[in-house]
């Protein structure tokens, strides 16, 4: 997304303001409130975006690895998922809101393509900046002189730079879950798939990364094996945790390890989360004894 937004116009007395002020105030009802409006939109965000990529099925790892019909595709599936998280109805358009017909535009880029059926109706704007993991929601009604004189081949025009004064946002810069591969260094993200088999490659993940929750979707990708799960579960002395535990490295389950977690101060887990730690300190590994999990602290 652009970097240099203008700040909005649309307050009290500007043009738009009462339609676009009534839209935002029945999104964010369905919604429930800013605060639910502000955590459900990027973790959909991220879901549509990992959903195509499918890392554990194709091993590619970024949006820009993506095929452009896949590309296109996301923001198909933004615009279904928005609606059924709002509960909007389908519309002549995309949806109808307090009874305006409503287009829904998604991007991955730094504007949106506004088409011609679209213009002089509001738009939902919705954005991902995958480098940056920031996100947007806005509304615009495509008035003729917000968008560029030129156009492309199919006729659709995008939001000029002074038409971005007129957009009224929901969110804007907001955080919203990385691409979890964007987080680590290059170098560490090879080593872990130079593994030849999905435990060298999950023994590899849990060292690289340390004190941080990796999702299960992540093991998956890194496992790429049907039954990827038993990696991470202790199996007779050959499963991951119990190879990491002998080289003096905790792998913990959110689901079934919180209390010891919480105890080591590591970063709160969900029930599907992972994260692993080189304990510093005897007073550590004993903790891990007492709640089962014996761990040796030769190696360090």
């Amino acid at each position: 997304m652009k970097r240099n937004i203008p700040d909005s116009i649309v307050v009290a007395g500007h043009r738009d303001y009462d339609v676009l002020h009534a839209i935002a105030g029945d999104i964010l009802r369905r919604a429930g409130d800013q605060a639910a409006l502000a955590a459900r939109v990027p973790a959909m965000l991220r879901c549509c975006v990992d959903d195509v990529i499918m890392t554990p099925k194709t091993g590619r790892r970024a949006y820009e690895k993506l095929e452009k019909t896949e590309k296109t595709y996301i923001g198909t599936r933004v615009e279904i998922e928005l609606r059924a998280m709002l509960n909007l109805p389908r519309g002549r358009l995309d949806t109808v809101i307090l009874g305006h017909d409503v287009d829904i535009k998604h991007t991955m880029g730094s504007n949106w393509m506004i088409p011609t059926e679209a213009v002089g109706h509001p738009c939902i704007l919705v954005a991902a900046d995958e480098p940056r993991a920031v996100c947007y929601l806005g509304l615009v009604v495509a008035r003729p002189d917000y968008l560029t004189h030129g156009q492309n081949k199919d006729a659709k025009k995008s939001v000029s730079a002074e038409g971005f004064a007129n957009i009224y946002w929901l969110l804007r810069d907001h955080p919203y879950p990385p691409n979890f591969w964007r987080t680590i260094p290059p170098e560490a993200v090879e080593s872990i798939f130079a593994g030849r088999s999905g435990n060298e490659r999950m023994m590899s993940l849990f060292r690289e990364v340390q004190r941080v929750p990796i999702t299960r979707d992540v093991v998956e990708a890194v496992a790429q094996q049907r039954d990827f799960m038993r990696r991470i579960r202790s199996d007779n002395g050959r499963g991951t945790r119990d190879h990491l535990a002998r080289e003096g490295i905790l792998l913990l389950s959110g689901q079934y390890d919180a209390p010891l977690i919480a105890s080591l101060g590591l970063a709160r887990c969900t029930g599907s989360e992972f994260i692993s730690c080189r304990p510093d300190s005897q007073s550590e590994a004993d903790l891990a004894a007492q709640h089962g999990i014996a761990v040796d602290l030769s190696p360090n």
